[in-house]
């Protein structure tokens, strides 16, 4: 079976991917019947980030040919220029910043918010009891 897929390739920690057409039982990086296009998740100002030849892509799926997960949502991305995938992005870091805050703020205990008016000690009410034995008035 064939699957179009990514392939890594760079340096340790500036990835870049090749999106290739494989047989599904070759390793990640191994051998690879048609290379498609690239990704490059670390592009920077005006260096392209994503090509890939659509039609050899429809070619491959009319052979019957399975396209992986990310590589079904880079095409979608290729629709959107730059710009707007960075501004999209950005927008969903914030919602997530936001809701990790919100979250936070629910798991502190909310402090009590102070009386109006102190509550004064409540006061026993004495009574005078007498002591027959030594003749004294004692307070209970």
């Amino acid at each position: 079976m064939v699957k179009i897929r990514l392939s890594r390739g760079g340096t340790k920690k500036r990835p870049f991917f090749h999106v290739v057409a494989t047989n599904s039982k070759s390793s990640r990086d191994g051998k690879y019947i048609e290379r498609l296009g690239f990704f490059n998740p670390s592009a920077l100002g005006h260096e392209e980030d994503i090509r890939i030849d659509l039609e050899r892509v429809k070619y491959w799926e009319s052979q019957g040919a399975i396209l992986s997960n990310r590589v079904r949502s880079l095409i979608k991305l290729m629709a959107v220029d730059r710009e707007q995938r960075k501004s999209q992005r950005d927008e969903k870091l914030n919602k997530k910043k936001l809701a990790r805050k919100e979250k936070k703020v629910q798991e502190t205990p909310a402090e009590e918010p102070a009386a109006e008016t102190k509550a004064e000690p409540e006061v026993a009410e004495e009574t005078l009891t007498e002591d027959k034995d030594n003749n004294k008035t004692v307070k209970s």
